[in-house]
């Protein structure tokens, strides 16, 4: 069996029969169980939720993590105290499964025993209704062991979840022979909405994420024999912030592997054995904490490196191969659910070819049977691993992914968006484009510093970098056929740049936008200075604001300055209302103003921002000169040339220097001695 193609990769984009669940059961209250409930009413406050354990202390237990949750989540502000009372209400504890009977959802987190699992699920089918739905939260056991013997297997599925599982977004959502594809399609909208980056896998032991996870903590333990724990542990976090060892330690991972690596080898052949050591040690590893490295040998740390590196990339070309999953999820899981600063193909696309061949090729001569790669290469780098791509009745729909930074622009986002646009443009069959950001929360979060403070100080390196970062807007600015930017949630900084470049914006009504980058010591260099003005130059103002104190805007008052379309009341519509708008829009790169507009002058005697912050007043004087020239400017082209030449002359300030310091460091820069 291999995954079926997934017509709407965005989970946005689904529609399905079932409504949100009203009462969900969680069968498990020992390690994870508390969490996922405490994530689910957390998402879904008024939710009853129904906690099942055999062991009355546990119940007690997790009932008090989760109130321990909440007091937390009140203390950091998450939470306001109406919703935390919510979240504490309405939870149910049993030993009995009868009070999981009327329940829509039955999720199962129970201990790692099929045998276990299977007699759970045959006692909560007998109880349930037909409609309700099954999960068990494996991270290892097929569904089809665990649900072939039920009545109505089409609704069970494996929902596995990662610690902790109420903070990390990652889900994977496993797609069996005897799943329904409503049932599967369901639940990745489900997880879409309420805050989760689901994943979808094949029925493989292990699935995707933990085939990973397992074999680097199983090749760990077998290079013990060369290097100590604190060693391997030092050496991995070039690739991990926590080397293998700590999250042992932090997991109590050492039966997991056991048992996972044993299901493995017994499925796939004897080089998945787990690692003797695991079964003779049962306390904790002596390593150490992320961030604190040890002096390593360069040939031990070289051993380590590639024998590391050597079962990531072996794993991952294998899951590819057989499509247990698919490459974007691979990468980004691997980030949110495993800790790796990259994804294993982005680690084997920066290498090269040449590089990945040398490490495989070795580590199949120290471990005869792993798998190898039946591909080029280079092939399995091949895909966008920033942005989604569907097609909606005739309208391309664009959406960005990187949920680990709010979806925040970069070099490689940047070339993948251009990419596609381009390639079907001329498409006959295609009206326009919709640009819209991944999940409930961002539209995008700005661009990423990137290269810049290597910059700093650089007047034309930094205009070029400018000038460079604004390639993919240039060409909207250009197009003949329509783009609209769906805002599902906040626009900041060179994120509402590209939305202005858009023909039309059209957000939900909890979208807002902000240009925060006078608070960071610098101007924004990709047309926030340039293109507002010439789009809606009544409402200049309005922008005067934002760009001068970092005022945030609200979808409702865009809509009133004429920036924003419409406001979508019901976020399930926002992109089928951006297809339906690009419909009605035509495109003949004439958007935005090429002549010289009028605005209203600028005020004086700024010296904070909205939030109170002191600002530079350099940099206010940068920004005001920039915003005078470009509306004076006799072309496009001339005015964004301004707000290019702006950005260098910001980059060459003690406030630029200053303000992107602070950022890094996360505190609040000075600008009162840097002027």
């Amino acid at each position: 069996m291999t995954i079926r193609e997934i017509n709407f990769d965005n989970p946005a984009l689904l529609s399905p029969t079932r409504s949100m669940p009203t009462s969900v059961a969680i069968i498990g209250a020992g390690t994870i169980g508390p969490d996922i409930g405490y994530y689910l009413k957390s998402a879904l406050p008024d939710l009853e939720l129904v906690l099942i354990d055999i062991n009355e202390q546990a119940l007690e237990n997790a009932l008090g993590r989760i109130e321990n949750y909440v007091e937390k989540g009140l203390a950091r502000k998450k939470l306001s105290p109406a919703i935390a009372h919510k979240v504490k209400s309405n939870i149910v504890t049993s030993t009995d499964y009868q009070a999981l009977a009327h329940c829509d959802w039955v999720l199962e987190a129970a201990t790692e025993n099929l045998d276990l699992k299977k007699k759970i699920f045959s006692d909560v089918e007998a109880l349930v209704r037909s409609d309700a739905l099954i999960t068990s939260n494996t991270s290892s056991l097929p569904a089809d062991r665990l649900f072939s013997h039920l009545e109505h297997p089409e609704r069970t599925t494996v929902t596995h979840f990662f610690a902790p599982a109420f903070k990390n977004p990652a889900v994977e959502v496993v797609e069996w022979a005897k799943s329904d594809d409503d049932l599967v399609d369901y639940i990745r909208w489900f997880f879409y909405q309420t805050g989760k980056v689901p994943m979808v896998t094949d029925d493989a032991v292990c699935f995707m994420l933990d085939r990973i996870f397992d074999n680097w903590c199983n090749e760990a333990a077998l290079l013990l024999d060369v290097a100590k724990p604190s060693e391997i542990d030092s050496v991995t976090t070039e690739f991990v912030h926590a080397g293998p060892f700590f999250v042992l330690n932090m997991a109590n991972g050492n039966p997991i592997i056991v048992e996972t690596n044993t299901l493995q080898m017994e499925e796939e052949g004897e080089h998945y054995r787990p690692a003797d050591i695991f079964n003779t040690i049962s306390e904790r590893w002596e390593t150490i904490p992320p961030g604190a490295g040890v002096e390593v040998d360069a040939d031990k740390s070289r051993i380590i490196r590639d024998r590391m590196l050597g079962i990531l990339f072996s794993q991952t070309v294998d899951i590819l191969d057989r499509n247990i999953g698919d490459a974007a999820d691979l990468d980004l899981g691997c980030v949110l659910a495993l800790g790796f600063k990259k994804g294993p193909i982005e680690l084997m696309k920066e290498m090269g070819e040449a590089e990945v061949q040398r490490i495989m090729a070795e580590f199949a001569v120290w471990k005869s049977g792993m798998p190898q790669p039946q591909n080029a290469i280079a092939s399995y780098w091949d895909y966008n691993r920033y942005i989604l791509v569907s097609e909606v009745d005739g309208v391309l729909v664009i959406t960005l992914r990187r949920p680990d930074a709010m979806n925040a622009l970069h070099d490689d986002m940047t070339d993948e968006i251009l990419q596609v646009i381009q390639a079907n443009e001329t498409r006959e069959d295609i009206k326009g484009f919709v640009i819209t950001g991944y999940g409930t929360a961002a539209f995008c979060a700005g661009a990423d510093i990137g290269r810049f403070p290597t910059m700093l100080g650089d007047k034309e390196q930094s205009i070029e970098y400018s000038r460079s970062c604004s390639r993919l807007l240039v060409h909207l600015d250009q197009m003949t056929k329509p783009v609209v930017a769906a805002l599902n949630g906040l626009a900041l900084g060179g994120g509402l740049e590209l939305a202005t470049r858009c023909h039309a914006l059209i957000g939900v009504s909890s979208a807002w936008m902000q240009l925060p980058e006078i608070t960071l010591g610098i101007v924004p260099g990709i047309g926030a200075m340039v293109i507002p003005y010439r789009r809606w130059p009544d409402a200049a103002d309005t922008f005067h604001g934002m760009l001068l104190q970092a005022n945030k805007l609200t979808a409702s008052q865009a809509v009133e300055i004429g920036m924003l379309h419409s406001v979508v009341e019901d976020p399930a519509n926002l992109i089928s209302e951006a297809a339906a708008l690009v419909k009605t829009l035509k495109a003949d790169g004439s958007h935005i103003s090429g002549a010289p507009v009028r605005i209203s002058e600028l005020p004086e005697g700024v010296t904070m921002s909205s939030s109170g912050q002191v600002l530079s007043q350099e940099i206010i004087g940068i920004v005001s000169k920039a915003v005078i020239d470009a509306a004076a400017a006799t072309s496009l082209n001339d005015a964004l040339e301004t707000g290019y030449a702006a950005f260098g002359d910001s980059a060459c300030t003690a406030a630029a220097k200053e303000g992107i310091s602070a950022f890094g460091e996360r505190r609040q820069p000075d600008f009162q001695t840097t002027g």
